[in-house]
């Protein structure tokens, strides 16, 4: 295990996983540390010592942080297998772009769906729904975001599906009725190893969701 990259995580992260299935679908092998949020590691304090967060992967002794940022290191560290960009310029700007646009619109209004109440969780609800709306109308017709391979954009995004079925309990919605096509996109992800290797199972994603609720709200 010795020469192995390590990975600093926790799992109910959606940026954590995005780590995992990178890693996975890259074929790398990696030690899997999880962290104590209460009583974070000395080794997670000096590796990312700006945010202090999760995921970190830690390469040849350097650390590599935030998540999309460590999905673009591995598709460079580990070129020989599933590239995650398009060959051309505009392909992989656009795939940047949509990444980006998962971070903004879905980081903020996921949260408020099951970690808040009231008008709060009605904005965040609506937000999230907007946001899905939009990334269907770029999915299309097609199997993947970037066309016939799994990529960039479906790296940012599937991992967010292991919490749909919390959103779903706690937001008293269904996604599948909002947007089926995206939908019919994550159980297509769903099938990849690399995927459910790395997704832990939505039950268990209700359950500390519900424990979160109870202690906060």
């Amino acid at each position: 295990m010795a020469n192995l990259p390590i990975l600093l995580d926790y799992w109910p992260s959606m940026f954590g996983m995005r780590a995992r299935v990178a890693l996975r679908e890259k074929g790398v092998e990696f030690e899997y540390r999880e962290e104590d949020f209460s009583n974070k590691s000395d080794l997670l304090l000096q590796s990312n010592h700006i945010h202090k967060k999760i995921p970190v992967l830690i390469h040849n002794g350097k650390p590599v942080c935030e998540s999309l940022n460590v999905v673009q290191y591995v598709d460079e560290a580990w070129p020989e297998k599933n590239p995650f960009f398009p060959s051309d310029p505009y392909g992989r700007a656009q795939a940047r772009f949509w990444a980006d646009f998962v971070d903004k619109k879905f980081t903020d209004a996921q949260f408020k769906i099951w970690g808040k109440n009231g008008e709060e969780q009605e904005a965040g609800k609506k937000e999230f729904i907007e946001a899905v709306k939009i990334l269907e109308t770029e999915l299309g017709d097609k199997p993947y975001f970037g066309g016939d391979s799994f990529g960039y954009v479906d790296i940012s995004l599937i991992t967010f599906s292991s919490w749909f079925q919390a959103y779903e309990k706690f937001g008293n919605f269904s996604i599948e009725s909002e947007s089926p096509k995206l939908i019919a996109w994550a159980k297509r992800c769903m099938e990849k190893e690399s995927v459910f290797k790395s997704l832990p199972d939505s039950e268990k994603i209700v359950a500390y969701a519900a424990e979160y609720r109870k202690n906060n709200l």
